[in-house]
């Protein structure tokens, strides 16, 4: 517990950092003006959202980096990292151009070309936010090596940093210069710059090359494709539910939409503190299931100790985010329309929020013994489901509480699946004959 603790700790920083931007910018704009709080909708959603279709990266990172490191090989974790390194600035080059040229018509297309003045204000703001892609997911791979690694305050101090910058911004150029959504996107986007910096020179200082990018082979492409594909269609399915969300909500009110905004953006705050969960099973699992002294008995204590602190922090943190839009919903929007729609949603964003720890401990350790085909499979399999009950609670006029209590079914299907996998006789916490989980294994086949 204490060990899970001290690692997980700084951690939370570090996924609170992402939503804390979008939080900050939701925060500022709102008390300026209701349409572009609307439009922080779809913004938000087009850039954080699309940034989670390359967690695939960083996962891949996270998980080739512990395991070299169980195998104590710090040269091929070197390789490791400069190849992710190499491919994170091609994705980030790649979704740099695609915003360019395809954002204003993804932005039509996702909010009904009748809420012009809302596509208007989010193309700014995700065309400003979008320059930051390339540093984005260089940094991304460099802090999850440094996760990989077991260090956590090195990530930490980046994106702390980087949260006071985007503090700062948002009030000198929204508040005090009046620029509006657009001041709120330049100020995150040079937040995401420092800390994508900050992160490769906290590599550096751990003895590693954070400037060394290279060109993979076929066989090492093969290799990470293996493993991030079923990643990415995980990350898909996560990714595409939440952007049905906003675009179920889209197609209802203004006020609607912008209520939606405010829960969304605190429920993603409060979420991510289940990720460091994720993370240290993904970071301490391996060596106890694939290393030179690998353990069992001790990967069924970790995992234990894993659920028991989920679920505490589950509870905590359904009651805590709760109680911010129900007793101080002005900190987001004075109008009352919205804060009415705010207060409709309270009893399943608690009911999604409380699991949502648990969840993360479960699927990091899935994702930690590379159980990837079963996370991959079960994932779509939920969210197909989950898709057409947001289509049914929606075509019947349920409103947003609606679109909230679909997120419930889809969060505790996720627990409920990936708690009977691992706790299975044959899971990979119990057999001894981990071939089946093999990364040379799926290769393979």
């Amino acid at each position: 517990m204490v060990e899970i603790v001290k690692f997980s700790g700084p951690a939370v920083g570090l996924w609170l950092c992402g939503p804390l931007m979008s939080l900050i910018d939701t925060a500022v704009v709102g008390q300026g003006s209701s349409i572009e709080l609307a439009a922080l909708g779809p913004g938000t959603v087009f850039i954080d959202n699309t940034s989670y279709v390359f967690m695939f990266l960083s996962i891949a990172t996270s998980n080739l980096v512990a395991t070299s490191l169980a195998r104590r090989d710090k040269e091929e974790v070197q390789h490791q990292i400069s190849i992710l390194l190499f491919i994170g600035l091609v994705c980030g080059v790649s979704m740099l151009i695609f915003m360019r040229l395809f954002g204003p018509w993804a932005l039509t297309v996702f909010t009904g070309a009748r809420n012009a003045d809302i596509i208007a204000a989010a193309n700014t703001y995700v065309q400003i936010r979008g320059l930051a892609w390339p540093a984005i997911l260089v940094g991304w791979v460099a802090q999850s090596a440094s996760l990989g690694m077991k260090d956590s305050w090195g990530p930490l101090k980046a994106l702390a940093a980087a949260s006071v910058i985007n503090g700062i911004g948002d009030i000198v150029l929204c508040r005090f210069f009046q620029y509006g959504i657009a001041g709120a996107a330049w100020a995150t986007m040079v937040s995401q710059v420092v800390a994508g910096y900050m992160m490769i020179k906290a590599l550096n200082d751990k003895g590693y090359n954070g400037f060394s990018m290279s060109i993979p082979s076929p066989n090492e492409l093969v290799q990470i494709l293996v493993l991030a594909a079923p990643v990415f269609v995980t990350m898909m399915s996560k990714v595409l539910f939440y952007s049905l969300l906003v675009y179920f909500a889209a197609s209802m009110s203004t006020q609607t939409v912008a209520a939606h905004q405010v829960m969304i953006q605190l429920y993603c705050m409060c979420a991510v503190w289940g990720e460091p969960l994720s993370q240290t099973a993904q970071s301490f699992m391996p060596e106890l299931i694939y290393g030179a002294n690998r353990s069992l008995l001790k990967a069924r204590m970790l995992f234990k100790s894993l659920v028991i602190i989920g679920a505490l922090s589950g509870f905590i943190l359904g009651s805590i985010g709760t109680s911010i839009p129900w007793l101080f919903p002005k900190l987001f929007s004075h109008d009352p329309l919205v804060i009415k729609e705010m207060h409709k949603a309270l009893i399943p964003y608690f009911l999604a929020l409380s699991v949502t720890p648990s969840t993360h401990s479960l699927e990091g350790t899935l994702l930690a013994g590379r159980d990837l085909k079963f996370i991959s499979s079960s994932m779509s399999t939920i969210f197909c489901l989950g898709s057409l009950l947001l289509l049914v609670f929606s075509s019947r006029g349920y409103g947003l509480p609606g679109c909230w209590f679909a997120l419930v079914a889809f969060q505790w299907s996720r627990f409920s699946i990936a708690l009977r996998r691992l706790t299975s006789p044959n899971g990979l916490l119990h057999s001894e004959d981990l071939t089946g989980y093999q990364l040379e294994k799926q290769k393979a086949a």
